[in-house]
């Protein structure tokens, strides 16, 4: 077979178009654009470029995986967030932008109350802590029940040349010390969303994603544990789902304040020590 790049980009949308949807093309210019190693603004300039043997492969076994509707970032391997790169796969969720938030106001409040020292809890590939620590002098623990989980944020560690502590944790079980702010991602979705999860997030760990019947076990359990090690003046930060304002925010026994994402649905909910 012999195509060139502007082929191999229409080819690829209608292929994936059953899994991609209005997102096809994009995602085939990705799929193309890493296969040939050129940035995706740049495949016009070269759309007459030929594919040889091996790339046409590879972008094969690409979309044959995404059209089994395995995440592309999980195909692609390595992720942009908050401007840095991350590398994921099926040990922990994906990053997410609407995540983005809970970063932003971490940052803003380090910055502003000249914060010492945070807690990353349920940390998954490490992009909250670690874009953290990117933005500030914080001295940052990162925290994970799945071993997994912890050698995919380390990688994370290292790729953008961070320097974090790690600790294997049910939560705050093995956690020793108090922190100026605890930051955490929490998993949320209840059993109704779980039993109705879109197909790409079926390829997700669903230790990150189920949070017991309504979705608020891990809230109720960090609201039981969270005092003991917050700081005077301390502050902590979760990531909540859009109908859980109020579910959320009400296992809390302190003043409580939701922030909006650029979409107007709550994302992060504020908890003074």
């Amino acid at each position: 077979m012999n195509i060139n790049i502007s082929e191999a980009i229409r080819e690829a949308k209608i292929m994936i178009e059953p899994v991609a949807h209005e997102e096809a093309l994009q995602q085939a210019k990705i799929f193309v654009s890493t296969i040939v190693g050129i940035d995706v603004g740049a495949l016009p300039i070269h759309a007459d470029m030929k594919l040889v043997d091996e790339q046409i492969t590879d972008l094969g076994e690409m979309l044959e995986r995404r059209l089994k509707g395995e995440p592309l970032q999980y195909i692609l391997g390595e992720w942009e967030f908050f401007g840095l790169p991350f590398y994921v796969d099926s040990r922990a969720l994906i990053p997410r932008q609407d995540t983005e938030l809970l970063v932003e106001t971490a940052i803003r409040i380090i910055r502003d109350r000249k914060y010492y020292t945070c807690l990353d809890l349920c940390t998954g590939t490490g992009c909250i802590g670690i874009s953290i620590v990117k933005n500030t002098d914080i001295q940052m623990t990162a925290s994970d029940i799945s071993r997994d989980a912890l050698a995919l944020a380390k990688e994370n560690a290292d790729l953008n040349d961070v320097n974090m502590n790690f600790v294997e944790s049910d939560v705050f079980q093995c956690i020793d010390g108090k922190f100026d702010l605890i930051v955490c991602n929490p998993p949320y979705l209840s059993l109704d969303d779980m039993q109705s999860l879109q197909q790409e997030l079926t390829f997700e760990p669903k230790f990150a994603l189920y949070g017991g019947g309504d979705g608020l076990d891990f809230y109720r359990r960090i609201a039981r544990e969270y005092r003991d090690h917050l700081n005077k003046n301390g502050m902590l930060l979760l990531e909540i789902g859009s109908g859980q304002t109020k579910s959320a925010a009400s296992v809390f026994d302190a003043n409580t304040s939701v922030l909006n994402d650029l979409g107007g649905n709550p994302r992060v909910l504020v908890v003074e020590a």
